[in-house]
């Protein structure tokens, strides 16, 4: 990978569910810090007291970037989320609103709502008009938060099911709610691993990105470990003047430290 020194540095945030897992969870902002990060991201604040993580992000100097809508447990009903199951609706508002409030005591400024998997009893048009619904109510909410929420497609072999099936999908969803505080995360992983053009993708969908999250392919390890188009990526990145914070959201070959190396060939900016 190479990427001309003179072009605009990237930013990139440290996913802390991802990186750092040598630690435990409240160790890893110091080590994010110490690595050269300057922000941090994260699907789960919820096992931690709002104030706690507030006092971490102080101590360290760090940004939080981003959020997660509450999730269910892994392998329970709701795992990846709420939004399109017409039984929860109650249980996704009540998301929402913890949600906001975190957000607010982190200074966080994007909230991913988790659309979840389409229940088996349920088809896709029902989802359809309960995720309609549910983002109109979550939007409205947000409303005067300051918070951006971030629609996200993950792909079809990781998640089985998961509502929001691609980039023209999630992009049709925020057309149709004409909300100018819901927008649009980019993962260049899940895109890769659907088999689309990352480079053609991001460009056909630039209006609507808010932030952006990445791991090579395949694997889901750091940058230059697969066959992700990094070069022509990171210039259509920049030839849409994106200035948003980029997510390292990968799993580590061997250990978070040792995998960093691949930075060098992005200029940053603190």
């Amino acid at each position: 990978m190479t990427v001309a020194s003179e072009a605009e540095p990237l930013r990139f945030c440290a996913n802390l569910k991802w990186l750092f897992t040598e630690l435990p969870f409240i160790e890893r902002f110091e080590a994010a810090a110490k690595a050269g990060f300057a922000a941090v991201e994260y699907a789960s604040p919820y096992e931690f007291d709002a104030a706690t993580l507030r006092a971490k992000l102080s101590a360290t100097g760090l940004e939080q970037v981003l959020i997660n809508t509450p999730a269910a447990m892994p392998g329970q009903p709701g795992a990846n989320g709420f939004a399109c199951m017409p039984g929860e609706r109650e249980r996704f508002r009540e998301g929402v609103q913890r949600a906001l409030r975190y957000a607010a005591e982190l200074r966080c400024p994007l909230v991913h709502v988790m659309a979840g998997l389409v229940p088996a009893d349920v088809s896709r048009d029902q989802a359809g008009a309960t995720f309609r619904e549910n983002l109109r109510w979550a939007s409205d909410a947000a409303q005067d938060s300051g918070v951006t929420l971030l629609l996200e497609c993950l792909n079809q072999t990781d998640a089985r099911g998961y509502f929001l099936r691609d980039l023209d999908h999630a992009s049709q969803m925020i057309e149709e709610s004409g909300a100018s505080n819901v927008r649009l995360l980019f993962d260049a992983y899940h895109c890769r691993m659907m088999g689309q053009d990352v480079v053609e993708q991001f460009a056909l969908h630039a209006r609507h990105i808010a932030h952006v999250q990445f791991a090579d392919v395949p694997g889901r390890h750091e940058p230059g470990s697969g066959d992700m188009p990094w070069k022509e990526l990171t210039a259509c990145i920049r030839g849409h003047d994106y200035d948003g914070w980029i997510g390292c959201e990968y799993r580590p070959r061997v250990s978070t430290l040792e995998g960093l190396g691949w930075r060098t060939a992005f200029p940053r900016r603190a």
